[in-house]
């Protein structure tokens, strides 16, 4: 098992294609989450919803956008960690109550979602779904205040964790991030217009202009009269996921103002430097292993190959046969190059090892295709704590490194050897050599934000 995807967000105002700009803004962001997705217009003073299960080309046809018309639109691409794969969670929520019509998309995850939740329901709220995302448009709907803008910073300030959030209105377009900026968020510009995007690949494919991250715990908001900048909580240190440079990102994008395939050469060519093997081939495990292999060969002047192949075309499930063929999961996602690998000393890259049941399974692939050695190399450190912002990760007694040292972690997946990146080494890679400016905590368990319950898991 490897770290799932998380959400991506995308929004654009104004602009008189928005909803299929934001269409196309959330096919670049595809990989942050498969289950679900969804793209909120605003039209005249209307808000227009379409959202559904599945991938964006399977919840969009041309007839669903037509019926999403506007100048404005705010999307969404969902995994989820909180609420389960179910189609009440889909986003973006749409409610309508004192200020009007509100919709909002979330990408993160909120620390104090049962507290929030079971306060509301007190006070007679009623919640059409599991998701964290939804407390938030409760919060913003039962808010003391006499403005819309001024309602979103009195929920904001209510809510801790993590989240990217995207809100629309009948006359306004909002941004926001948490205080610490855990999940990224991405401001551009396209002619006129002004997007907002979970990461800059969904720029490149619209043509729009990077302009900037959106800060950590700033608040944009825009209408009529222009956009304004708003900071609703005193400023405090901002702890960004490093994991969006170890896995998340595309590497085409920049991410924390960083280049995410910059960072994951750097961190496969300390790795070279940290743990050096003979060997005949680097092979990345495809495709989030890909950028660290290249780094890894170009430090240690081994050969580089795609000695396994992916299946791009795998949905989010697929029938298994009725008898069991061993590693089937694994087999039919990738596939050994056996010309490739046969007789050769192989070190095969990967981002991370989780529960390390599909490191297990691809090494003996490698294998079984021939190869002579399997060096497992690893370009983060050991994962030894859930995360509780936005990731789905498991609990920390089925979280591999948490219960094994490392020679019990080679002999579990069947490597020859084994080696991870230091944090130190990570450290460098993101250039943050004090280690202050990312949050570690699925590698050291020094949490910025303590969960105030277990059940708080991405809306």
């Amino acid at each position: 098992m490897a770290f799932k995807d998380e959400c991506g967000v995308f929004g654009i105002w104004p602009e008189l294609e928005a909803s299929r700009q934001t269409y196309l803004g959330l096919y670049a962001l595809q990989h942050r989450g498969q289950e679900a997705a969804g793209i909120c217009s605003r039209d005249q003073g209307r808000l227009h919803l379409h959202k559904g299960q599945g991938y964006v080309a399977d919840v969009f046809t041309e007839a669903t956008l037509d019926r999403l018309p506007g100048d404005g639109a705010i999307g969404h691409t969902r995994y989820s960690t909180t609420g389960g794969n179910v189609a009440s969670a889909a986003h973006p929520f749409l409610v309508e109550g004192r200020f009007g019509q509100i919709a909002l998309c979330h990408n993160g995850n909120l620390t104090n979602t049962e507290e929030l939740r079971n306060r509301l329901i007190q006070e007679g709220q009623v919640f059409s779904s599991p998701s964290d995302s939804e407390v938030i448009l409760a919060l913003i709907n039962r808010a003391k205040a006499a403005s819309v803008v001024e309602a979103v910073v009195e929920a904001l300030r209510q809510v801790e964790g993590a989240f990217s959030v995207l809100i629309i209105t009948k006359d306004k377009f909002m941004a926001a991030r948490d205080p610490r900026g855990f999940r990224p968020l991405s401001m551009g510009r396209l002619g006129g217009a002004t997007a907002f995007s979970s990461e800059t690949c969904a720029f490149d494919l619209l043509g729009a202009e990077y302009v900037r991250e959106v800060e950590a715990g700033e608040l944009v908001v825009m209408d009529r009269d222009g956009l304004t900048s708003l900071f609703p909580r005193e400023r405090i240190q901002a702890r960004p996921c490093v994991f969006e440079h170890v896995y998340f990102a595309r590497p085409d994008s920049f991410v924390y103002g960083l280049s995410v395939m910059g960072t994951r050469r750097d961190m496969g060519r300390l790795l070279a430097r940290r743990h050096g093997v003979a060997a005949d081939l680097v092979v990345p495990v495809p495709d989030s292993g890909v950028s660290a292999a290249l780094g890894y060969s170009e430090e240690s002047g081994i050969p580089f190959d795609f000695g396994l192949i992916r299946n791009h075309y795998v949905g989010r499930t697929f029938i298994e046969p009725r008898q069991s063929i061993r590693s089937f999961g694994v087999k039919v996602k990738l596939n050994p190059v056996r010309e490739l690998l046969k007789g050769k000393r192989v070190v095969l890259v990967d981002d991370s090892v989780v529960r390390g049941t599909t490191s297990r399974k691809i090494v003996s692939m490698v294998r079984a295709a021939g190869a002579q050695e399997v060096h497992m190399r690893i370009s983060s450190p050991p994962t030894t704590h859930p995360c509780f912002y936005g990731i789905d990760t498991p609990d920390r007694e089925h979280l591999l490194a948490a219960t094994r040292d490392l020679e019990a972690i080679r002999e579990f997946i069947g490597a020859d050897t084994i080696g991870y990146l230091t944090l130190e080494d990570l450290q460098t890679s993101v250039r943050d050599p004090d280690g202050g400016h990312f949050c570690y905590a699925c590698f050291t368990g020094d949490y910025p934000v303590l969960p105030r319950s277990a059940a708080g898991r991405c809306g």
